[in-house]
């Protein structure tokens, strides 16, 4: 069971009493947001195909401590607006009301308990749309499973296959033990990927990972592993935005751009792989600019 009182939401097991105390990841016992947006640029297959967006619900605080994290202000800075159930549950709603395509929860997993409350009281309210649980991938199965029936895609990072660069960059040197039997758990739990007529994905698990400067080589066995486990189940998107931002000057191999080289690199290894099901990014996209301005647009009611 899901406690709160005791946390054990995520891998950390930090038991903190969030009624009191914040957690390792900062969070305490209530939720808090600091942007809701219909974001037009998550992967096609999330936004409609009318291209309204989809509905993001960006939460504070996270139990990783990504040293390059883009959305830093808020996760490891706490930037936001505390809410109550009720108020997440009208958030929710209200993403439905401005046509989102999808409820996109972003980092959300130390509000796993609220999350579940406010669901089930927006869909006592009507609420329908598609619920996409954005996370790093540093999961707990057992989150996962209070999770089974209300979410219908996840969207999980694989960030690391090694455990240097877990430690590291995001001091979880469990990272891909963790994240590997997460993602496992969540494939069992929705099944393979589902498209409609359209091309919106209906129900499944799309693995993001993001290809790091002078770590080439480990994102090309992220996809080996990815494709010998679940083959075309999974819907892959393969990033080419690394920005060096916030604490990412510490650790001088990382403290650059990625090459054209390098990503081009990882794509070439899964074509060679047969991977059909992978989304690329063309272009520059990375740049600070991409990065959502936190000013807590759509928390607030009537906001």
């Amino acid at each position: 069971m899901l406690s709160l009182t005791a946390c054990n939401l995520c891998p950390r097991l930090c038991g903190i009493d969030r009624r009191a105390a914040r957690g390792c990841c900062g969070a305490g016992e209530r939720a808090r947001v600091a942007l809701v947006s219909l974001h037009k640029w998550e992967e096609p297959c999330l936004i409609g195909a009318d291209g309204k967006g989809a509905g993001t619900v960006f939460f504070s605080h996270c139990n990783l401590r990504c040293c390059y994290c883009q959305n830093h202000e808020i996760s490891h800075g706490g930037k936001g607006e505390t809410v109550t159930d009720e108020r997440l549950a009208e958030i929710f709603l209200e993403q439905q009301e401005r046509g989102a395509a999808t409820l996109d929860l972003v980092t959300p997993t130390h509000y796993a308990v609220q999350i579940l409350h406010a669901l089930a009281i927006a869909k006592a309210m009507g609420f329908s749309l598609p619920v996409v649980y954005n996370t790093s991938g540093y999961e707990r199965t057992e989150t996962l499973e209070a999770l089974a029936g209300h979410v219908a895609i996840y969207l999980p990072d694989l960030k690391y296959g090694d455990e240097k660069s877990a430690r590291a960059y995001s001091r979880a040197a469990d990272y891909f033990k963790v994240a590997s039997r997460a993602i496992c758990r969540m494939v069992e739990q929705v099944g393979a990927v589902a498209f409609s007529a359209d091309g919106q994905l209906l129900r499944g698990v799309l693995v993001r990972h993001l290809v790091l400067p002078g770590h080439r080589h480990e994102s090309m066995k992220l996809l080996d592993w990815l494709y010998h486990t679940f083959g075309d189940a999974v819907q892959i998107a393969l990033m080419n935005q690394y920005t060096p931002l916030y604490k990412a000057g510490a650790h001088k191999e990382i403290n650059r751009r990625l090459t054209t080289f390098e990503y081009e690199s990882v794509v070439r290894h899964a074509q060679d792989l047969g991977i059909t099901r992978c989304y690329v990014q063309e272009g520059r996209t990375a740049d600070a600019k991409f990065v959502p301005v936190f000013d807590g647009r759509g928390v607030r009611k009537n906001k």
